[in-house]
């Protein structure tokens, strides 16, 4: 009853309805009110009584605390020399916090990660016989060796040089025991107005796939078109330009001038620019789920006596040399899709690219001669990934290649003949593959693949590979 009359007198008297209440009523109400606040009163006395006490006792303290610590400084100076320069124990530290994920990579400098990856590849068709008819070979085609192969680990050093650099260093080590330079390079921080310059050897930014490390590629090897355009992939030791607009949607423009020595150039020991790029992006998102990105790319780059074996018209091996001119062009195209854009758990990627290179100059065959030779050739690849679980993806892959028609020794002067450049010989190349991945976190991955490779126009080669790929370290994320 005194709850339910104390409520209706303070709603009463909020809402200025006392008139409206019986004066009995509200004299009683009046003498409830009186005590409330009577015991509110009391309440606060107590506790600013505690509130002293509490004060006081720490005071004391203090005091305490000031006459240990004078106590203790007057025996000290009364001591013996010998007891004042004693060691004092210090207090064991307490264990240090475990580093975040951001603070692991500050950890040394500069910071280090380590790739580690190994194969075992079933190939019903002898790997020293491959081949990709219709095109020049580069450094890096084919599966690679039967059985079990340590494959290509990566280790990476980088680190800000200062507010305005900062520097990247990735070894390559081979199976065989190699070791080469895959990166290393300097590029700014600190440019205004979207521009970024890089200096040193780099992968090269034309194309979608050419500027991942191949432990980032969704498939065991690359597709067809890299192969037989860039050798695997196109690197350079140049300088390199980025600008990224500042519009409401992603685009971006480069520029890169090097020395030109990778395929499908080589080193001509010459002063200048021997090969340049320039590349054009242009992306944006398509509601709470989708993104896009598409590219342009275009490549020139020379060779003088670029060597490779050829068999003549009676099946003997040949030295061929060519030397001359290539320009290449890329189109590159993604689309990334993920449930409100939280990829976590299931999300789906289409990408493709198509290139066309043009190649024109003179052979020379040992034995056989020299002549003019040109040529158009193109290839493409699509595929699709599809993570269906939280460490589970399926993908598939299709390549095509078009070697065109070479034209060989067509000069009045010449004296070579398209029969004596068997594996220049028209072809279609194609090969289908198929994959499924385990990732137990973004550090390992476990990949089955199977292709069908009908890169060779008298074999199919099955290929079967087991694949393992674990990083260490800090490792920086990868582009879109």
């Amino acid at each position: 009853m005194l709850k339910k009359s104390v409520l209706a007198t303070a709603l009463a008297i909020t809402f200025g309805f006392t008139s409206s209440i019986p004066a009995t009523a509200l004299a009683a109400d009046d003498v409830q009110v009186k005590q409330i606040r009577a015991e509110i009163s009391q309440m606060k006395a107590a506790y600013e009584a505690r509130i002293q006490a509490l004060e006081a006792k720490l005071q004391k303290l203090a005091g305490e605390i000031s006459e240990a610590s004078s106590s203790a400084t007057l025996a000290a100076q009364t001591q013996p020399q010998a007891l004042i320069q004693a060691p004092i124990q210090a207090p064991p530290s307490p264990t240090p916090p475990m580093p975040s994920a951001q603070s692991s990579i500050a950890a040394f400098n500069p910071a280090i990660s380590l790739i580690l990856g190994g194969t075992y590849a079933n190939l019903s068709q002898d790997p020293k016989q491959y081949r990709i008819q219709g095109f020049m070979p580069g450094s890096e085609i084919g599966p690679g060796s039967r059985g079990f192969n340590l494959g290509e680990s990566e280790l990476t050093l980088s680190a800000n040089v200062d507010p305005h650099f900062s520097g990247k260093l990735t070894f390559s080590l081979a199976p065989d025991n190699n070791v080469s330079v895959e990166e290393a390079f300097a590029e700014t921080t600190a440019l205004s107005n979207g521009i970024n310059v890089r200096a040193g050897r780099f992968l090269s930014g034309l194309g979608y796939i050419n500027n991942q490390h191949a432990h980032a590629w969704d498939f065991v090897d690359a597709p067809l078109v890299y192969q037989a355009m860039f050798g695997g992939q196109y690197k350079s030791d140049g300088v390199q330009m980025r600008w990224l607009a500042p519009t409401e949607h992603f685009f971006e423009l480069g520029a890169e001038v090097g020395q030109g020595a990778a395929f499908p150039g080589n080193d001509r020991n010459k002063n200048g620019i021997g090969s340049s790029v320039i590349f054009a992006h242009l992306g944006d998102d398509i509601g709470e789920s989708s993104s896009w990105r598409a590219g342009l790319s275009y490549l020139t780059s020379g060779a003088t006596d670029r060597a490779y074996q050829d068999l003549d018209a009676v099946g003997n091996s040949v030295n061929t040399l060519f030397s001359g001119k290539a320009k290449t062009w890329v189109v590159d195209g993604i689309f990334k899709w993920a449930p409100n854009g939280n990829g976590t758990r299931q999300n789906f990627k289409l990408q493709g690219e198509y290139m066309q290179r043009k190649e024109s100059g003179t052979l020379a065959a040992e034995g056989v001669g020299s002549g003019g030779y040109s040529t158009k050739q193109s290839g493409w690849y699509v595929q699709g990934i599809y993570q269906f679980a939280p460490a589970w993806r399926v993908g598939l892959r299709h390549d095509g290649l078009s070697s065109g028609t070479p034209a060989i020794g067509q000069d009045k002067q010449s004296s070579l003949s398209a029969l004596d450049f068997s594996q220049l010989a028209q072809f279609n190349a194609r090969r289908d593959a198929v994959m499924l991945d385990f990732n137990p976190s973004e550090f390992s991955r476990f990949r089955v693949q199977y292709a069908r490779d009908q890169s060779r126009p008298e074999v199919t080669d099955q290929q079967i590979f087991l694949q393992y790929i674990m990083s260490l370290g800090a490792h920086g994320a990868h582009a879109f």
